[in-house]
């Protein structure tokens, strides 16, 4: 497979962790005063109708100036560095509700919004439930533990902090074109295990007729792009299954490396997300992670960001084998968790912590 491949890729996604501290320029930018003003303008007028957040669309949702911003964000998160965090929204004045539209907004007007969960949530609430994460069906977003390198369901996954935590939970991000470039110079025998099929756990979240694992290679070359699909948590448990494909000692060997690249500082960068920050990542190119975290006592004050997966207009083709994941590939349609009591919603308030 590697042997078709460029011997390292030099595109604008191909970043490392130290140019981008020293560029923030490229992925950083603020909100002005007219634009958070067309924002609320757009939530007020949104929410006056009484519908279901998660209805919100582009046209219902009007940016008359900011929607070319908005259009030129998404270009750069498709070919450009990938990352883009908008700054200086005054999220303390509003309630919920308000937070949510805008977000939501934006979001309508970068793609499509997709489920999150099996219950069909398109708002998704990032917070510590106090959940186990020795329970192999816990997603490690109800946790106040590190999450790993991964990557979500979802051409685009976007954050907006509503309240931080105590001290950690610093957002990470690291290029997989960086990583294939290292691993392509230093291992080829093992970059080239990582496009074999390996088995990911569901996580208990399974569509009809499906295994409780999925087959998809952490990396596929496809189409021209480098692809990346990568859960190292859920690749391990997913080992519980036993018609699951073993790992052989050379994919664990592989999987070793990428981890411990991606965690070398050289290749990853880190921000402390800011109440009123937005983040939003393509999926496809860079994987996320969060530190672990210290929260609040009060728990009206605990660290809560909501969460969008976005599919995008305009995207790369997808390999064949992410329908395991994704159901549809058609581009600007795809991505999510489906299953047969899926109804897609926005809740706005969170689920209950474990206290």
């Amino acid at each position: 497979m590697i042997d078709d491949m460029p011997d390292r890729f030099d595109g604008p996604s191909a970043w490392t962790g130290p140019e981008m501290v020293d560029h923030p320029e490229r992925w950083l930018t603020e909100w002005r005063a007219s634009e958070v003003a067309e924002l609320e303008q757009a939530a007020e007028a949104f929410l006056a109708t009484g519908a279901d957040i998660g209805e919100i669309t582009a046209d219902a949702f009007d940016l008359p100036r900011l929607g070319a911003r908005i259009r030129d964000m998404r270009q750069t998160l498709l070919h450009g560095v990938g990352v883009q965090v908008l700054r200086g929204l005054p999220i303390a004045r509003y309630d919920q509700a308000t937070a949510a539209a805008i977000f939501c907004g934006i979001g309508a007007h970068l793609g499509s919004a997709r489920s999150q969960n099996a219950d069909g949530h398109i708002l998704g609430h990032v917070r510590d439930l106090g959940a186990s994460s020795t329970n192999p069906n816990t997603r490690i977003y109800q946790t106040a533990e590190r999450q790993s390198f991964h990557t979500d369901s979802a051409d685009v996954v976007g954050l907006l902090c509503l309240r931080d935590a105590k001290e950690g939970g610093r957002s990470l991000l690291v290029s997989v074109e960086a990583i294939y470039n290292q691993m392509r110079a230093e291992r080829p025998d093992l970059l080239a295990r990582l496009f074999d099929p390996i088995a990911t756990d569901r996580r208990g979240e399974v569509p009809e007729g499906a295994d409780p694992f999925m087959t998809i290679p952490p990396l596929s070359w496809y189409e021209g792009h480098l692809t990346v699909f990568y859960q190292r948590q859920y690749i391990d448990s997913a080992q519980r299954f036993a018609d699951a494909p073993r790992l052989t000692p050379d994919h664990v060997a592989a999987l070793d490396m990428f981890d411990a690249l991606a965690n070398d500082p050289q290749m990853h960068f880190g921000m402390h997300l800011q109440p009123g920050d937005m983040q939003f990542v393509y999926n496809h190119a860079h994987l996320h992670d969060r530190t672990a975290f210290t929260d609040w006592p009060d728990l009206a004050q605990r660290r809560h960001l909501l969460r969008l997966w976005l599919s995008i207009p305009g995207d790369r083709p997808l390999p064949p084998v992410f329908a395991q994941r994704y159901g549809s590939l058609e581009v600007g349609q795809r991505g999510g968790i489906i299953t047969a009591k899926t109804r897609l919603h926005a809740p706005l308030d969170p689920p209950a912590p474990v206290v």
